[in-house]
């Protein structure tokens, strides 16, 4: 069975980081290019940040998060991560990986999400 589960969300205070985990189960996860969303209570889905197949191959990030995030992944373990820096209260979100088929694209396998809150 595919499946997608983050961690690592939490309660933290403005300028704090928190560091999120996705792991992968039951799909071949290095031929898959991982999207990290967040939406927030009364908001459109975003997407924060992404990351092509290779671990140093293309990323891409949402200008919001520019210089605050970094995306990365080990494919040895079957695993996606997104550190956050400098978390401000409007990063507060439930944050959700997805595992699509290409870069830039939207895969139908998502998790179920891990709740990211930022206290000011």
């Amino acid at each position: 069975q595919e499946q997608l589960v983050e961690s690592g969300g939490g309660l933290v205070q403005t300028g704090g980081s928190l560091r999120l985990a996705c792991a992968a189960s039951g799909l071949p996860f290095s031929d898959y290019a991982v999207n990290w969303y967040r939406q927030a209570p009364g908001k459109e889905r975003e997407m924060v940040a992404r990351i092509s197949t290779n671990r140093w191959g293309r990323s891409e990030y949402a200008d919001f998060v520019k210089g605050r995030f970094t995306i990365s992944r080990d494919n040895a373990l079957n695993m996606a991560y997104l550190e956050m820096n400098n978390l401000k209260p409007e990063d507060t979100a439930v944050y959700r990986c997805n595992a699509a088929q290409s870069f830039g694209l939207i895969g139908r396998l998502w998790g179920q999400g891990t709740q990211v809150t930022v206290s000011s």
